[in-house]
């Protein structure tokens, strides 16, 4: 039985209406409930806080204010949204700029009709999804931020957070890329306990998104475990 009954809530945002229109069409014929859509930053924030989307599918060359911007002011105001950055560009500067605005997933505007539903259904789920190419591109970053110092590390502090012997075990996972659909069924747990894992150790280590929560991980050698 599948675990999620109501239809995925996405909101599609790109200043080309024909574009913007197509996608959001193939999204409802497709079982997704397109509940808004926007064609520049400033009416893609205000709309999305008022429908509460479960997926964003931005573009980031948008009027007004740019899709990384929309990306984190949504995201500071809901961080359980999820991210899907829709680009014409594959210029590593954008991938970064938007992974690192709390970006879950980034696909180039040549991906298939096929390959964007499933996109936004992992996105969802909340799994990393990246045009082929790509992901090797952000796991890298992740990897050179990792050895950066951390610019507020104290050896002194009086408490690190505890996780739990689970939580762990799923953040390694989390750091080695596996989907979170992956790591339940190798855990034996299902999809939502692993979400709840996820957002027990962020709330614990003080962070916001994935992207901070692998870098955590890295840091600390959790990917090599």
């Amino acid at each position: 039985m599948s675990e999620r009954q109501d239809p995925i809530k996405v909101m599609v945002v790109d200043d080309h209406p024909m574009w913007r229109d197509a996608v959001a069409r193939d999204l409802t014929e497709s079982g997704f409930d397109v509940v808004a859509t926007a064609g520049d930053g400033d009416q893609a924030v205000r709309r999305a806080r008022a429908v509460a989307p479960d997926v964003l599918v931005l573009d980031l060359n948008l009027p007004a204010k740019p899709g990384v911007q929309v990306c984190k002011e949504l995201l500071g105001h809901n961080p359980a949204l999820r991210v899907l950055v829709l680009s014409a560009s594959g210029e590593h500067a954008d991938v970064l700029e938007a992974v690192k605005s709390g970006a879950t997933g980034y696909l180039l505007k040549s991906a298939s009709t096929g390959e964007l539903l499933e996109a936004v259904r992992r996105t969802a789920a909340g799994d990393p999804v990246f045009t082929p190419g790509l992901a090797g591109l952000v796991l890298g970053e992740y990897r050179r931020l990792a050895s950066d110092p951390a610019p507020s590390s104290d050896p002194d502090e009086p408490r690190a957070p505890q996780l739990t012997d689970r939580e762990t075990e799923v953040l390694r996972l989390v750091a080695k890329g596996l989907s979170y659909k992956q790591i339940a069924e190798r855990l034996v747990i299902s999809h939502r306990t692993v979400q709840n894992h996820v957002q027990n150790t962020l709330g614990k280590l003080q962070l916001h998104n994935r992207v901070e929560l692998v870098r955590y991980a890295i840091e600390r050698g959790l990917d090599d475990a």
